[in-house]
């Protein structure tokens, strides 16, 4: 797989790109190392270096730098748990299958999962300047519409009936997720933490 030509085709024509998907032969470990692993990267480096050479606004002090250990903990822990959330996900979208009459497949699931967090990975990229992070959101939100076209493109199997409800079931888990997520984050590097770590 031509990792670029993958982003291209799943940011541009994610219609198509389904299709294509659909047919490739892989498996877990393969897609996380030819794919997931190096996307998921982006967001992760982008705010190493945002929080340590770059700065955030934080309320009374303005803009500081956070440390490089600071920065470099926060970069390592978000990775990991993209990585987790997707696999936690794909398990989920699996576990949901049987109930809408879908195809219970590990590795389809987990492409659904993946390739719809593609624009989320590559707007990370925009986290190098902390303020812009309202743009990665966008981004992610326009990955959820991939995901949708990834169950109406068939990647589950799912009837054409049942595809709304699948989707919307599976969007209700990822804001959960994230939700949670974000709250496990906010914990470990919480504002009083921020200000220490600066």
């Amino acid at each position: 797989m031509n990792i670029k030509v993958r982003i291209q085709g799943i940011c541009l024509k994610p219609a198509e790109e389904w299709q294509k998907i659909k047919a490739e032969s892989t498996s877990v470990g393969e897609l996380y190392k030819s794919y997931i692993m190096i996307l998921a990267a982006i967001p992760a480096v982008a705010q190493l270096i945002g929080f340590w050479l770059i700065g955030v606004s934080l309320p009374v002090r303005g803009l500081v730098r956070a440390s490089f250990t600071f920065s470099l903990g926060r970069a390592l822990v978000s990775y990991v748990f993209s990585l987790v959330m997707i696999y936690v996900l794909a398990l989920i979208i699996r576990a949901l299958a049987p109930n809408f009459s879908s195809q219970s497949d590990i590795v389809g699931a987990l492409k659904l999962a993946a390739y719809s967090m593609t624009p989320y990975f590559v707007a990370g990229i925009l986290y190098v300047i902390p303020f812009l992070d309202r743009l990665v959101l966008l981004a992610g939100l326009y990955g959820l519409y991939i995901l949708y076209l990834g169950f109406k493109g068939g990647l589950m199997g799912t009837p054409p009936d049942k595809v709304m409800g699948y989707f919307i079931l599976t969007l209700v888990v990822e804001i959960v997720l994230g939700a949670v997520i974000g709250l496990i984050m906010g914990g470990i590097f919480s504002a009083g933490a921020l200000y220490r770590g600066f």
